[in-house]
């Protein structure tokens, strides 16, 4: 038996209408010390994690959310000024799509015969992407202050004048062929040539230092030129 005050009784349980720590009623908290706060979860809430995750997202979506995305980044390259979302939210869909589909295109040539050395699929492809990867090298070490794969969608992306070039030089040599055809295909590639320069640096020369902004500039018009003089000089295998 134990007495009034809490103590055990002789049978391991405390007596009824006693406190076990009777103790603790001399502790109080200290009126410096704030006790606020709320511990209640309110029903619904997301995580932001839960709201942009896509490992539930159907097939169908995330493809045409990608397609969506690839499509408002040609409208940036055909409007340079609106270019904000296109270092921002780059990817390499859209560089891929343009090279495939220019180097098919190019495919289709007289590149095929064997009396032309033209240009292959394969080398077509090797040259976009070597190309793009010199060129953001050479950004880099000249101080480039966005990143690798930035500077890869800029000038994957700023393909699409001259893919469009290649369309149309298609097109008018499927109609006649002879002076008036160079004549035509030769604005038209100079015209797309000039505008691909002229985004690509819109998007790039900012991010080099001043004094160096030529030397960054001069490996893209190579680049874009040696594409523009695939495309003028195709003609269809016969």
């Amino acid at each position: 038996m134990t007495d009034s005050r809490g103590a055990v009784c002789g049978d391991g349980a405390f007596p009824s209408g006693t406190l076990a720590f009777a103790g603790l009623s001399d502790v109080s908290i200290s009126e410096d010390i704030p006790v606020e706060g709320d511990i209640s979860v309110p029903v619904g809430s997301q995580n932001v994690d839960d709201v942009f995750s896509t490992l539930d997202e159907p097939v169908k979506d995330t493809i045409l959310r990608d397609l969506r995305a690839v499509g408002k980044k040609f409208i940036h390259v055909m409007y340079p000024k609106q270019s904000s979302a296109l270092l921002r939210d780059w990817d390499l869909w859209g560089p891929l799509l343009l090279c495939v589909t220019l180097a098919l295109m190019l495919q289709g040539g007289s590149a095929d015969s064997k009396e032309d050395g033209g240009p292959q699929f394969a080398e077509v492809f090797v040259i976009i992407w070597f190309g793009s990867v010199i060129i953001t090298l050479n950004s880099k070490l000249l101080g480039g202050t966005i990143s690798f794969f930035q500077s890869l969608c800029v000038l994957g992306y700023c393909i699409l004048p001259l893919t469009v070039a290649m369309v149309v030089c298609r097109l008018v040599l499927l109609g006649f062929t002879g002076t008036i055809s160079f004549i035509i295909r030769l604005i038209v590639v100079t015209a797309s040539f000039s505008w691909s320069v002229f985004a690509s640096t819109a998007f790039l020369a900012d991010s080099q230092p001043a004094n160096r902004k030529a030397l960054v500039v001069y490996p893209i018009f190579l680049f874009y030129f040696v594409i523009g003089w695939m495309v003028l000089t195709f003609s269809p295998s016969q």
